[in-house]
Formats: C-alpha cells, structure tokens, sequence
C-alpha cells in the first residue's frame, strides 16, 4: 500500500498551472474543502508571488 502525503508540507512552490487545477476543482464542486476553506485563493496568491520570484 502507498502511503499517503496527507498533512505533510511539500517543498514544491505552487505554480499558475497549479493554481488553476486547484481553482477548476474547486469550481466544480463548491462544497469541497478547496472551496469552502479558502485553499481556492491561497493557491492563487501563492501563485502569484512565486512567478514574480522567478
């Protein structure tokens, strides 16, 4: 069995592609803990600030 990254922080910088996969699957389920959260608009601005570091 492989095991799970749930809860464990990732070295990764989120990317705009990124940001956009998290928003697309937030939309289309407005109930998910992507949306309800605010995961949606943190992954954004995470985004964001990431391409203007590059």
């Amino acid at each position: 069995m492989a095991k799970s990254n749930a809860g464990k922080s990732s070295s990764k910088r989120t990317t705009g592609k990124d940001s956009k996969r998290i928003q697309s699957a937030a939309d289309k389920n407005p109930s998910s803990k992507s949306a309800t959260t605010g995961f949606k608009e943190r992954a954004q601005s995470a985004a964001a600030k990431n391409e203007n570091k590059q």
